[in-house]
């Protein structure tokens, strides 16, 4: 969620051309009549293809990784790739091989990059090179018998050794060596690290599915513990594989339950990564005293995957009281410890960052780290001490000021690394040749202290690449397998770590990183639970900070732009709807406000409501409950004060924490509240007319009435008729 400058690739050696490849044909060249070899070498093979397009490829692979005991025979094969439009012309091979050791791993390292100043060679096997069809590969094979003088009388040592034929370019040569190992030497012990990583994350865990598709048969971690199996490799996690896992409980797929299974049943001595496999410099460059960790993955589980199975034959419990009342029903989760459990036999702080880039004020920084009163071990590169640097082998634990180290041999992991991502026998075994070569010489050169060695981080190879490449290291001649506990607790050397190259992007990209996760962490407290949104940041931020993200900057830059829209998303989430201008007739009312809440889950708010006159009074604090996914309304109870005008209103949310939430808002309120007392006079002024009105003319009918009685009452009777009788 914050914007990350591009980083670096990750560093690996230049490679030679002895292990490999020493003739690279151009396009051009090769669509010269019969096809031609230049003698360039090309850049060390990976998976199918193993050269570009374009190119040819010779490779002398000595069998048996090189070692050639005192009895035995000299094979080797010669390996010709073309990945041009053209075949190759045939051609013989000329196998040569020098009766003068090599001195030192100085001189192996120049004879392996082609270097022949001072190296004497004799031919000791020819082999015929068939025509290679375009875009195919053809593998010859050479042999010098135990018996042949060039073999006899070898003394223990690392030899040099050169195939070449002669093409319409030039001479072409692959250089390599063998080792004939002393039959009384005393053996040392050797770490194998083996990284159990996958690739770079956007997302703070890997989906159900991507676990279901990287723990099916043939699948990236499922090789990678195929590959180890049966090893005595130490294995670094990273817990965020685990946890991913275990964060879906009953939902997990099955193959990922059974990969956890077997990662725990291993065993292999092993530590964590940091989370995400994430890069610890930049994080201690940036200030931080210590690597982040994780702070919860609460948000990653559904409440439904986590309710406990009935027992179908309960045990009697006692009945619980009224207090006690467990609801059978209600969700158990397990905690972070237990989410990032990597098995039995983990060591704790224990740092990997990128070999070279660490230097001495990050490995001081990291020394001083303890956990559970353990101290910490930084691993780095032999080419980060004096020593490594000047060709000498450095052995595995060392102590640079008070931080305590274990150093792994860059030229053996280098190869190892090289060997491990080779399909091809042919081509992984001259790999494997140079790496045991220049392990003849560690082995030699470390007084009986351990060494350590290293795969790599590639997580392209299969479990064949890797149990041979493990295989390779552990039996190669006077060695024998050590834990991580057996390195860390043998003898101390001191070096002195050479400084490494600043990279201040990363350091503020980390620092941005940890700021915009702060802002978000302050939002966050309008929730019961800060960790639903705190969590998944720190998560996604140590996932961000990965080591695999190194070798593809324009990927990483996509992910950190959707990073950081997804945090303006998030606190954008809540915030006041916009509310028109409000007409306030009346003294005593209630204003109503709409609050938006976007978010899965419901927050505590408090409205504050400030009028910049005293026109209003106003309830200044309006605490809601804003339910999830929803606009909630607020009243706000007002009180119109005696006078007309305007009033405007500051709206502004915040949590319970007195943190701001959304922007403020601002509401005109035309108050007439005077129009309320007119109106009331003027309504008892209409009331009482009509009332009096009223009474007048019921006195007018009532004397009218009146006054027709009477006259009735007063009128004379009526004269009679005089009678008959009357005369």
């Amino acid at each position: 969620m914050t914007v990350i400058p591009p980083g670096r690739p990750a560093r690996r050696r230049a490679p030679r051309a002895a292990a490999v490849v020493v003739a690279i044909l151009t396009a051009l060249a090769v669509l010269a009549p019969g096809g031609a070899f230049a003698d360039t070498p090309t850049p060390s093979p990976t998976p199918t293809p193993p050269i570009p397009a374009g190119t040819t490829a010779f490779t002398l692979t000595p069998i048996s990784n090189g070692i050639v005991r005192s009895g035995e025979p000299l094979v080797v094969s010669l390996t010709l790739q073309n990945e041009t439009l053209s075949p190759t012309a045939p051609a013989t091979a000329t196998l040569s091989l020098g009766r003068r050791a090599l001195a030192d791993r100085t001189a192996l390292t120049a004879w392996l990059d082609g270097e022949e100043a001072g190296v004497t060679t004799e031919p000791v096997a020819t082999a015929p090179l068939e025509s290679v069809p375009a875009g195919s590969s053809r593998v010859a094979a050479a042999r010098v018998e135990a018996t042949d003088a060039a073999l006899r009388g070898l003394a223990p040592g690392v030899y040099p050794l050169r195939a070449t034929y002669a093409a319409p370019s030039g001479t072409v040569t692959s250089t390599s060596a063998i080792i004939v190992p002393p039959t009384d030497g005393d053996e040392v012990g050797i770490g194998v690290l083996v990284p159990i990583t996958v690739g770079p994350l956007g997302a703070g865990l890997l989906s159900a599915e991507e676990l279901g598709t990287l723990t099916e048969p043939g699948g990236a971690l499922t090789a990678q513990l195929d590959g180890v199996e049966g090893t005595t490799a130490i294995l670094a996690v990273d817990p965020a594989i685990p946890a991913a896992i275990r964060v879906l409980g009953t939902a997990a797929p099955v193959t990922a339950t059974e990969w956890l299974e077997r990662l725990d049943a291993l065993p292999n001595s092993r530590f964590a990564l940091q989370f995400g496999d994430a890069d610890v410099v930049p994080q201690i460059e940036s200030g931080l005293a210590r690597p982040l960790a994780p702070t919860s993955l609460r948000a990653y589980m559904d409440p439904a995957d986590f309710v406990p199975e009935a027992d179908p034959t309960p045990e009697p419990t006692p009945t619980p009281t009224p207090t006690e009342v467990v609801d059978p029903a209600a969700p158990v989760y397990p905690t972070l410890g237990e989410l990032l459990d990597i098995g039995t036999g983990s060591r704790a702080a224990v740092y990997w960052p990128v070999a070279g880039t660490a230097g001495p004020a990050v490995v001081e920084g990291l020394g001083e780290i303890r956990i559970d009163d353990q101290a910490s071990l930084t691993l780095i590169s032999s080419d980060s001490t004096t020593a490594g640097r000047a060709g000498q082998t450095v052995p595995a634990h060392g102590r640079a000021g008070e931080a305590e180290v274990l150093v792994y041999d860059a030229d053996v992991s280098d190869a190892l690394a090289t060997a491990s991502g080779l399909e091809e026998p042919p081509l992984r075994g001259a790999a494997l040749a140079e790496a045991t070569a220049y392990l003849a010489f560690a082995a030699a050169e470390t007084d009986g202290a351990p060494l350590l060695v290293s795969l790599g981080r590639d997580l392209d190879r299969s479990r064949v690449a890797i149990g041979a490449t493990i295989g390779a290291a552990t039996t190669a001649p006077d060695v024998t397998p050590f834990t991580l506990g057996g390195l860390a607790n043998s003898a101390v050397r001191e070096v002195e770590i050479e400084d490494a190259p600043e990279e201040p992007e990363r350091a503020a990209a980390a620092s941005a990183l940890l700021e915009e996760e702060g802002e978000l962490a302050r939002f966050a407290t309008i929730l019961d639970d800060t960790s639903l949104i705190t969590g998944p940041q720190r998560a996604e931020i140590l996932q961000l900070l990965g080591i695999g993200w190194l070798a593809d900057d324009a990927a990483w830059t996509e992910a950190i732009d959707e990073h950081r829209a997804a945090t303006v998303t998030t606190l954008d989430s809540v915030g006041l709807v916009p509310t028109s201008a409000i007409n306030l007739f009346g003294s005593n009312v209630g204003l109503r406000f709409w609050v938006r809440n976007d978010l899965p889950y419901p927050v505590n708010l408090v409205l504050y409501v400030t009028p910049d006159n005293l026109r209003l009074n106003v309830q200044r604090a309006n605490p809601l409950v804003a339910p999830a996914g929803s606009n909630s309304r607020v009243e706000v109870p007002v009180q119109a004060r005696v006078g007309n005008g305007e009033v405007t209103l500051d709206l502004q949310l915040r949590s319970r924490a007195s943190v701001a939430i959304g922007d403020p808002e601002s509401v005109e309120v035309n108050v007439r509240a005077e129009w309320e007392s007119f109106g009331l006079a003027a309504l008892g002024v209409v009331v009482g007319g009509l009332l009096l009105l009223g009474v007048v003319r019921t006195v007018l009918k009532l004397r009218a009435r009146r006054r027709g009685a009477d006259a009735t009452a007063e009128e004379p009777a009526a004269e009679q008729p005089p009678s008959e009788e009357t005369s």
